[in-house]
């Protein structure tokens, strides 16, 4: 089995827009390339876990995620740098629709970590989930992850409320030099 890195996408890659799916408002978070780069070269599997409840809510659809993820990967291979899966939650409580119904998926439940894991035979107890909110670190420790959380993003908010099994980085990049 492989070892894995977890990365939630807005606030932890990119800087955070509420709602983002449109190319001209991405925007990496400084060192976040260079940090994926690092988890590439070391052989680790890098998987982004996001929820985008903004399908849900009918602000864009799952096309446009995917748009958007393509966008990244491109930026990224410019780099030398890579994202092994790309997955995401459509769903929200109050979503419409089809989009509306309980799922595993959503974080802060473990269901993208799950999936990743068997489609890419992954070993969850020595892979990691790095992201910016509380409901990320939830998700890596339900899946059994060692979890960090980054400042960027919401995490100088949310880092009162993780406990000591957590790690705290100020962003990315500082954080995959404590998984590296």
């Amino acid at each position: 089995m492989k070892r894995a890195v977890f990365l939630d996408r807005d606030g932890t890659i990119n800087i955070e827009k509420e709602y983002l799916y449109q190319i001209a408002d991405f925007e990496f978070i400084p060192g976040a390339v260079e940090a994926i780069k690092i988890l590439n070269q070391a052989g680790i599997i890098v998987v982004v876990v996001t929820n985008q409840s903004g399908v849900a809510r009918g602000y864009y659809t799952e096309e446009d995620v995917e748009i958007l993820h393509r966008h990244i990967a491109h930026e990224l291979e410019r780099s030398g740098a890579h994202v092994d899966a790309w997955l995401f939650c459509p769903h929200h409580p109050s979503g419409r629709g089809s989009y509306a119904l309980p799922c595993d998926c959503r974080k802060p439940l473990p269901g993208m970590l799950k999936d990743a894991s068997r489609s890419h035979d992954i070993d969850l107890q020595n892979s990691t989930m790095i992201g910016d909110k509380r409901a990320d670190i939830e998700a890596g420790l339900a899946a059994g992850c060692r979890t960090i959380l980054v400042r960027t993003g919401y995490g100088s908010e949310e880092e009162p409320t993780v406990g000591p099994q957590t790690t705290v980085c100020d962003d990315l990049l500082s954080a995959v030099k404590c998984v590296v």
